[in-house]
């Protein structure tokens, strides 16, 4: 994809951190990368999910993981992997509604690199899980858990923004 379009700049960015393997007969294929964003993990039988949990890179897996837990309590969670949102934002607004549906306004973002830019995809009252400071230092199973880049803290968060919606 990086290399197939020679009129726009890419970048190809990896990670020093270990990383699951996602299991595609499970999860969906990585040909939506194409497209920018697309719903990896979707809530079972068509049912419209109550939130959705996105993420750029290294964080999806955090996202999976979240998405797991939700799913075994029966609540319906997508999980959306946005590699490049220039990309999916150049998409017709049918693809992204149908990514991105309008009215599940219940959503999570992980990011480990910065806030900035996420609002658009969460809103204003979406939680963001990511970076607010600079210069942390220490192993990054430490890092993690101290800035909630865990499952269990995307968990808490998704089921927050359920409640917030319901509340409405």
């Amino acid at each position: 994809m990086a290399l197939s379009n020679p009129r726009h700049p890419s970048c190809i960015v990896l990670t020093r951190q270990p990383l699951p393997t996602l299991d595609r007969s499970k999860y969906a294929s990585a040909e939506g990368v194409r497209k920018g964003a697309y719903v990896l993990a979707d809530a079972p039988d068509g049912k419209k999910p109550e939130v959705l949990l996105l993420a750029t890179g290294s964080e999806v897996s955090v996202c999976v993981d979240a998405y797991e837990k939700l799913k075994s309590e029966g609540i319906a969670a997508r999980v959306v992997s946005m590699p490049s949102w220039d990309i999916f934002e150049a998409q017709d607004n049918a693809y992204k509604d149908a990514v991105l549906p309008p009215d599940v306004e219940a959503r999570v973002c992980v990011e480990a690199a910065a806030e900035i830019g996420w609002d658009r995809y969460v809103g204003r009252f979406g939680a963001k899980v990511v970076m607010r400071t600079f210069g942390a230092s220490a192993p990054w199973s430490d890092l993690k858990r101290k800035f909630g880049f865990t499952p269990e803290h995307v968990y808490d968060e998704a089921k927050k923004q359920i409640a917030r919606v319901q509340k409405k």
